[in-house]
């Protein structure tokens, strides 16, 4: 497929819009622009907000049967469409085309997931009679629409980030809308083209692009913004939380994760398993492998296993079925990670592969000795960096996971299921992978963090549950 430039309009409120504004989309890996897109303003985003809240409360109700049938049938949109949809993330991002794939299929994932969980956000009867006087009252509680979801994305999934704000959020009748990433908007865009063309009634979705310092506030501050869903960095979580006030708030806020790999795994495993963790969408993803905590016993070969299998990936052309790992969001990332890789270096880190940078690229890269002053030690790279440390128990090893200040997902490699239960109860973390990296994650279970990594869930029906009002009803009987 040849890239194009072309004019992109945005979605607003059910329309297609140009603004007289734009700003360019580029190609990471070669500096082209792919695309124009609008810049809206803050003026701009206030209306399509008020637009949305008027339109939301004249239509009053959505029917779960048709919030079933719209989201179906985008997910199915997207799957006829898939080779289109995943060139789209792959020309405007970091991944691979094979990533870009994958990513596309766990996208229509997430949109059948939820259609089919429209059907069972619902209710309980509650049993008033439990309090003496009460045996004549009789009620239950429902979830309700809560008013309009502000949905800011990252640039790493652009397409089933998007899904996993916009697909619960319409499930339960929520009108959204989506400020996507700057330097990844079109995939968010394509979103809104299946929605529409599935029969998505106007105003329940706008995906409107521009500068987040201008936009986020605006979403952060308007009244008829009911909850925030963010997924981004630690600081712009805290300013939009400052903003928010008492709005709700659902925040993924991104990790530095540990895997521990005990002296009784299987190492070839365990190795193979944190190189995919550690480096793939070259490094650039929340629950990525960063620090590795290996067993004395089992140390010298886990870093040698490393190194070898790490130099095997190959870093090249994105759009090649062939290419393991291709640039870094923009040069700007990459210059940041490689003067925290230096900067470990500098202090008596060893490099074991990678640590080489070229433009947007920065090559899969093992650091040993790594002195706990580093940056990269204690903060999160997102890069294609891992960091592996020697420990003698399994003890140290879940104290230095614990000694930072995310909490996200972590891994651990072992055959003892009472080591494995250790881990379980002592790591802080929001999920704990057992013989598997800490990049694993599917769609429908529950995710999110605890410190510096987030608060709430996603995952499709934690996501709906949080993006409702509960209402009690109670009869008196007679």
């Amino acid at each position: 497929m040849q890239t194009q430039t072309r004019e992109q309009a945005i979605f607003s409120c059910g329309e297609w819009v140009h603004l007289q504004e734009t700003f360019d989309v580029i190609n990471p890996q070669n500096g082209i622009t792919i695309a124009t897109v609008p810049k809206a303003t803050g003026a701009f985003l206030t209306e399509v907000i008020e637009r949305t809240e008027s339109m939301f409360r004249q239509k009053k109700s959505w029917a779960t049967h048709e919030r079933i049938r719209v989201l179906a049938r985008a997910a199915d949109y997207i799957e006829d469409r898939a080779e289109t949809y995943a060139h789209t993330i792959a020309l405007e991002g970091s991944k691979t085309i094979r990533e870009a794939r994958a990513e596309v299929t766990r996208a229509v994932t997430t949109l059948r997931i939820s259609s089919e969980e429209a059907r069972r956000m619902h209710g309980e009867t509650i049993p008033f009679d439990q309090r003496p006087g009460s045996e004549r009252r009789h009620g239950y509680y429902m979830r309700l629409p809560m008013g309009i979801v502000a949905a800011i994305t990252p640039f790493n999934d652009p397409l089933n980030l998007v899904a996993h704000k916009v697909g619960p959020a319409l499930a339960v009748g929520n009108p959204v809308i989506v400020k996507p990433a700057s330097a990844t908007p079109l995939s968010a865009l394509l979103l809104a083209e299946a929605l529409e063309a599935s029969g998505l009634p106007k105003g329940y979705l706008s995906v409107v692009t521009g500068s987040g310092q201008e936009l986020g506030p605006v979403l952060a501050k308007h009244p008829s913004i009911k909850m925030i869903s963010f997924t981004g960095g630690a600081e712009a979580g805290d300013q939009l939380a400052k903003l928010a006030g008492k709005k709700k708030l659902s925040m993924e806020l991104g990790s530095n994760s540990p895997v521990i790999v005990l002296k009784d795994a299987d190492v070839d495993d365990a190795t193979s398993s944190c190189v995919d963790g550690g480096f793939s969408a070259a490094g650039q993803n929340c629950i990525g492998v960063q620090r590795i905590y290996v067993e004395r016993e089992r140390y010298e070969e886990f870093v040698r296993l490393a190194a070898e299998k790490t130099q095997t990936l190959r870093v090249g052309d994105k759009l090649l079925d062939t290419t393991d790992i291709g640039p870094m969001i923009s040069a700007r990332e990459a210059e940041r990670v490689e003067a925290w890789v230096e900067e470990a270096v500098a202090g008596g880190a060893k490099v074991l592969a990678g640590g080489k940078r070229e433009g947007a690229f920065f090559e899969p890269t093992v650091l040993v000795d790594v002195p706990p002053s580093a940056t990269i030690y204690h903060e999160e790279v997102f890069g294609p960096v891992v960091l592996i440390e020697q420990i003698d128990s399994l003890e140290e090893g879940v104290a230095k996971a614990n000694d930072v200040n995310y909490g996200l997902h972590a891994g651990i490699f072992t055959a003892s299921i009472d080591q494995a239960f250790y881990a379980i109860e002592h790591l802080e973390v929001g999920g704990v992978m057992v013989n598997d990296s800490s990049d694993y994650r599917v769609d429908a279970m529950p995710f999110g963090g605890v410190k510096e990594s987030g608060v709430g869930r996603e995952g499709i029906k934690f996501a709906m549950e949080e993006m409702t009002e509960t209402k009690v009803v109670c009869f008196r009987m007679k």
